[in-house]
C-alpha cells in the first residue's frame, strides 16, 4: 500500500515536471517567434522607407562637365548658352512613363561647394556623374578623386539608407572623332574612354591608401584624410573594376548636348544625345 502511495507520489512528480519543462517550452517558443515577428515587421517598415525615400537625380560632376546643358536639354528639350554654375539648380522633368516626373538636381562642381550634393542624398533615387570625355585624359585624377569622394559617401551610408541608382555620362561624345574604328559609335568610344581612365585613377588611389601613403596629391585640392568606398568583390590582388564594386551596379551611358544655334540643321538639332539616359531614367526612376 505504501509502495503504491509512493509510486503515484513519484509519477505526480514526474508529470509535474515533465509539464514545467513544457509550459518553459512552450514560452520559450512562443517569445522566440513574437521576437522574431517584431524584427521582421522593423526591417520591412525600413526597407519600406528607404525605397519610399524621394524620386529625385541629382546631376554630379566636375565644372565644364556639361552637367548645366543636360539640365536644360531635359527640361526645355533644347540645350541653351550656359556658363559654370556656383548654385544648385533644380527642375521638374516628365518622362515617357505616363505621370512619372523626376526633380533633377544640377549640384555645381567647384571643389568648394560640389559637397552640397549630401544634402540631398534623403531625396536621391539616382545618381548620375557627369564626365567631359573629350577632356578626360587630361584631367582624369582631378575626376576620379570627385568621384571617389562621391562613392566614399554612399558606401558609409547606413544600412536602412537604400543606395541609389549610380550612372556616368560620358558626355560630350559628339566631340570625338571615331577615326579609324569606324564601325564603332562615338557614344561607345566615349564610355570606354571614360571607363578605362577612371578605372586606372581610381587603382592609383586605392593602392596608394593600401600602401599607407596618403591620396594628397591625386587630383585632390586640400583633401587630409584618407577615404575608403573603393573596394571590390573581385579576386584578390585584382586592379579596381566598377564591375566589382562593392557598392552594387555602376552604370555607363554615353550622351551629347548641342548649344542651339539658328543657323544649325533643324534635322541635326533633333537629334537626341540623351535619348540612352532617358531610357536609363525610365528604367531606374
Amino acid at each position: 500500500m505504501e509502495r503504491s502511495k509512493s509510486t503515484q507520489s513519484g509519477n505526480t512528480k514526474t508529470a509535474s515536471l515533465v509539464d514545467s519543462l513544457t509550459n518553459a517550452q512552450s514560452i520559450a517558443l512562443m517569445s522566440f517567434i513574437v521576437a522574431l515577428l517584431i524584427v521582421t515587421i522593423i526591417v520591412f517598415s525600413t526597407k519600406r522607407r528607404s525605397k519610399a525615400r524621394g524620386n529625385a537625380l541629382l546631376v554630379v560632376g566636375p565644372p565644364d562637365a556639361g552637367k548645366t546643358a543636360i539640365l536644360s536639354k531635359l527640361v526645355y528639350g533644347q540645350s541653351l548658352q550656359t556658363h559654370t554654375s556656383l548654385q544648385v539648380n533644380s527642375s521638374v522633368v516628365e518622362l515617357s512613363t505616363p505621370s512619372k516626373n523626376v526633380r533633377v538636381v544640377d549640384i555645381p562642381g567647384h571643389p568648394r561647394i560640389r559637397d552640397q550634393f549630401r544634402e540631398h542624398l534623403d531625396d536621391a533615387k539616382a545618381i548620375a556623374f557627369v564626365v567631359d570625355a573629350s577632356t578626360i585624359s587630361r584631367n582624369g585624377a582631378t575626376v576620379a578623386e570627385h568621384l571617389h569622394n562621391i562613392l566614399h559617401t554612399l558606401t558609409s551610408l547606413p544600412p536602412s539608407h537604400a543606395l541609389p541608382s549610380v550612372t556616368i555620362l560620358a558626355h560630350k561624345s559628339d566631340l570625338l572623332s571615331t577615326g579609324s574604328q569606324a564601325n564603332a559609335s562615338a557614344e561607345s568610344l566615349a564610355i570606354n574612354r571614360v571607363k578605362s581612365v577612371l578605372e586606372r585613377e581610381l587603382e592609383k588611389r586605392r593602392a596608394s591608401q593600401s600602401g599607407g601613403v596618403g591620396v594628397e596629391g591625386l587630383g585632390a585640392e586640400g583633401e587630409k584624410s584618407e577615404m575608403g568606398g573603393l573596394d571590390c568583390n573581385g579576386p584578390a590582388g585584382s586592379a579596381f573594376r566598377f564591375s566589382d564594386w562593392e557598392g552594387g551596379e555602376i552604370s555607363f551611358v554615353g550622351t551629347s548636348a548641342k548649344v542651339s544655334k539658328a543657323a544649325e540643321d533643324p534635322e541635326k538639332e533633333a537629334e537626341d544625345g540623351l535619348a540612352a539616359l532617358r531610357d536609363w531614367l525610365d528604367e531606374h526612376m
